[in-house]
């Protein structure tokens, strides 16, 4: 188990972490903007499924070996790159007209699987659990991976909830855009592409 003094540094260390914006925030919250609240909701809900991937692949140590593959990495990553233009050209490319003339949402399902396709792919989430996770890890104090899991766990209860308060307030926000649909599909065709650029120009620095 993790030890004691060790849990409280690594919930504070997580916390500040995961109040700064970041690429699951943009996401969530363009899903949110173009879709309402309960879409975002669901995306959250998606991109913290996908998180669990990640705490099982370094629980199992697949993180280390991807992380210190190059080809592996790499493949991952552009992956990720490839799906987030896809987003992004399908957003703005697509027909957006007023919600009175029928235009049907995205089925949740959809949009829960793409949350979960968008954490999966995102390479900087192995490069956490190789680089931050594993500094907190006591093999004196048990069982590694079950350290790993509690953490991630900690860690994944965290981004819940700030992905929540995002998902809030970008519904908010969609409210007023989606009386202009022309506008809502290039923001979220914007966020997705940059996101995107953001992951293609991502490092490998651990």
């Amino acid at each position: 188990m993790v030890a004691p003094s060790t849990f409280p540094i690594f919930t504070l260390a997580s916390l500040a972490l995961v109040v700064v914006p970041g690429p699951n925030h943009l996401y969530i919250a363009a899903r949110a903007v173009a879709q309402g609240r309960r879409a975002g909701v669901v995306s959250a809900l998606g991109v913290e499924t996908g998180m669990l991937v990640h705490i099982a692949a370094a629980a199992a140590g697949l993180s280390y070996v991807i992380a210190r593959s190059a080809a592996l990495f790499d493949v991952i990553k552009w992956a990720g790159v490839a799906y987030l233009v896809y987003l992004g050209i399908r957003a703005l490319t697509s027909r957006h007209e007023p919600a009175a003339r029928g235009t049907a949402p995205q089925p949740l399902r959809q949009v829960f699987l793409e949350g979960v396709v968008v954490n999966v792919l995102n390479p900087k989430v192995i490069l956490f659990f190789l680089a931050f996770l594993p500094q907190f890890v006591e093999p004196e104090a048990g069982a590694v991976p079950l350290q790993i899991a509690v953490l991630g766990g900690t860690l994944l209860l965290l981004g819940l909830a700030s992905d929540l308060l995002y998902a809030a307030g970008a519904g908010a926000l969609g409210r007023r855009l989606r009386t202009r649909p022309g506008l809502l599909g290039r923001v979220s065709g914007i966020v997705y592409l940059g996101l995107g650029v953001a992951t293609a120009l991502s490092g490998r620095s651990v």
